[in-house]
């Protein structure tokens, strides 16, 4: 649990009712955000309040017309998911960058300049979203603020995501740990070893990645691996 001293609140008002608990910020934002926690990693009590920093509690009677139960946890995990999470300045501030952050490093690495097939480097991308005047909401999901930034950099500047097929040879040398390597970081379309022990596949990656790809192909190898683009 995290102490009294760091938590805030999350409120929820419904049915003319308030109910308020104290909550860790970076934790409530990962539940938002569809994570399993345990709400015990959650939460700085283990009570539903109708004030917290009056610390009065609920009654049983407003939880079960509202929540249908006065069970801590399916309570406090509704309000964290619908309510409100009261954050200071300063902690807006430090969840909004890192997940503006995030937003950045996925749409860098998965989408490119289809007039060029590169990606954009990351400094484009955070210009053109100051540019767009991109809100980042630090409780939304990722997934749902790569699709709105992506929506607001199109008119801006040409961006979309690509995914590229590459086929690979490996020498029998080095393909052992090819095999573990290139696994963890592209999904292997098909494979086959050879007779003479080297390993060849056919691998997709996003296009944005590709030359990070090449650059662990050519580590794992020392340079002797054969590499060709799949149109």
């Amino acid at each position: 649990m995290i102490s009294l001293d760091d938590a805030v609140v999350a409120k929820l008002e419904s049915h003319g009712e308030r109910f308020e608990i104290l909550v860790d910020p970076d934790v409530a934002a990962r539940i938002r955000q569809g994570e399993d926690v345990p709400i015990e990693d959650a939460v700085a009590a283990l009570n539903v309040f109708e004030n917290a920093s009056q610390a009065e509690r609920c009654s049983d009677e407003a939880l079960k017309k509202v929540f249908k139960t006065t069970d801590f946890e399916p309570i406090a995990l509704q309000i964290i998911r619908k309510g409100e999470i009261h954050l200071t300045s300063e902690q807006r501030k430090v969840l909004t960058a890192e997940k503006r952050r995030q937003v950045i490093t996925f749409i860098s690495r998965n989408a490119v300049n289809p007039q060029t097939g590169h990606p954009h480097p990351p400094q484009r991308i955070d210009m053109a979203m100051d540019e767009a005047k991109v809100h980042i909401d630090p409780f939304r999901n990722l997934e749902e603020l790569v699709k709105d930034t992506m929506k607001a950099l199109r008119p801006l500047i040409p961006i979309k995501f690509e995914e590229i097929r590459i086929a690979i040879r490996i020498p029998p040398d080095y393909a052992p740990r090819a095999f573990g390597e290139i696994s963890k970081a592209a999904v292997i379309e098909k494979e086959e070893w050879q007779k003479d022990g080297s390993w060849i596949c056919v691998v997709i990656i996003p296009a944005g990645i590709q030359n990070e790809f090449y650059d662990l192909i050519n580590k794992i190898s020392q340079g002797n691996a054969e590499t060709k683009i799949i149109k």
